[in-house]
């Protein structure tokens, strides 16, 4: 197997560089001898409310978890159905079912790749409760379109901003467009811990309480002691989605670095796109660029002969992802609900034509420049071939 030489995604160089302020947090939470739910969560909620301008953030174990669990707190009943992109990330709609509802796909609109509302189906809203768009890889969804069409509705709206830190449209950051959003701190995400971790986003105190209620086991307030939750009344059926406090340093120090990150993975995308532009077979996702909301997560493509170049990137020791290589609609676990393929087919050409290139702050540019080398020699051979 070809060792990578440029890997999909690595940032060992991210953490020698901010090593100290990861120590000083770590030691705060050995030093405080508790490890989950206690200072340093509440430390990083403060901090994402004032990053965010969300009045609530609430810490909890996963950005699976932060959806399930913020539908859950708006109301969500068993059997209530989702609106949701058929392309996306599986968790967009698992976490409807973990919260006792029923997804609804549409497709999505194939510049974007978000939720688009002209494409839902006829009879889709039938029994319909909520729409969950998503905001994909570097910019956010039309919220301004998707909130009317809500509102036109009688929809609730909540947003899937899993991917959408530092993302803001006419000044609202991602998540605070509806009822409330989440945050995934997954290691590879913009704002990544050293595993799983997440974060409900909400202006409105109630969800932000019942929020609070359902990741500790239903039990309102905080519990300090060093072990929270063997003795305590539940208000609500809750589960045990806490935050640990480790994750919680280890973004603390991360947040701090933050915008830095953020300017650096958008240097590197303006590379690609100079590089890139105009190369044959190829297209950048989104294909509006340039707005001022798009945040670098991931940069994608869009490429004529997808495995076969992700293939040839892997022969040259560069690492790609397929995002994602099976829309919502066809997975197996939704085959109950019976669609076909051709049933959404924006959705389905994204998943069959996407690729991921290497983006993260500790890329450098020359192995930026080995990527978009490796990209215009398969598509050289392409074309004389």
């Amino acid at each position: 197997m070809t060792r990578l030489t440029v890997p999909f995604f690595s940032q060992a160089r991210t953490f020698e560089r901010i090593w100290p302020d990861i120590r000083s947090q770590v030691e705060e939470v050995f030093e405080d001898g508790k490890f989950s739910h206690s200072t340093r969560v509440r430390a990083l909620e403060q901090a994402l409310t004032a990053y965010t301008g969300a009045r609530h953030v609430i810490g909890v174990n996963s950005g699976t978890d932060a959806l399930a669990l913020l539908l859950k707190a708006c109301g969500l009943r068993p059997g209530d159905r989702v609106l949701v992109p058929a392309y996306s990330f599986v968790a967009t709609a698992t976490s409807v079912v973990h919260a006792g509802g029923e997804p609804v796909f549409a497709d999505v609109d194939p510049d974007s790749y978000a939720l688009d509302p002209a494409r839902v189906p006829d009879g889709a809203l039938d029994g319909t409760r909520f729409v969950m768009p998503v905001h994909l890889f570097s910019r956010m969804a039309d919220m301004a379109a998707l909130t009317a069409f809500a509102s036109a509705r009688g929809l609730e709206l909540v947003e899937d901003s899993a991917e959408g830190i530092g993302m803001r449209q006419a000044g609202v950051h991602a998540g605070l467009h509806g009822r409330g959003g989440v945050l995934s701190f997954f290691p590879g995400k913009t704002l990544g811990a050293l595993g799983d971790a997440g974060a409900v986003l909400t202006d409105d105190p109630g969800i932000a309480e019942r929020v609070a209620a359902l990741r500790h086991h239903g039990r309102t307030g905080r519990t300090l002691g060093h072990f929270p939750g063997i003795s305590h009344e539940s208000v609500l059926p809750g589960h045990n989605s806490k935050m640990d406090d480790l994750q919680a340093a280890i973004l603390l120090a991360r947040l701090t670095v933050l915008d830095g990150d953020i300017r650096r993975r958008a240097d590197l995308a303006a590379r690609y796109d100079r590089r890139l532009r105009g190369l044959p077979g190829i297209t950048r996702l989104p294909r509006l660029t340039g707005a001022p909301d798009e945040v670098f997560y991931v940069y994608l493509i869009e490429a004529d002969h997808r495995d076969a170049l992700a293939g040839h990137l892997a022969a040259g020791g560069i690492g790609t992802e397929v995002y994602y290589p099976r829309p919502l609609h066809l997975q197996p676990c939704f085959a109950r609900l019976g669609h076909r393929p051709g049933d959404f087919p924006a959705a389905e050409a994204a998943a069959g034509r996407a690729l991921a290139l290497p983006l993260y702050p500790d890329l450098t540019d020359e192995q930026a420049d080995r990527v978009c080398d490796a990209v215009e020699e398969f598509l050289t051979r392409k074309v004389s071939a």
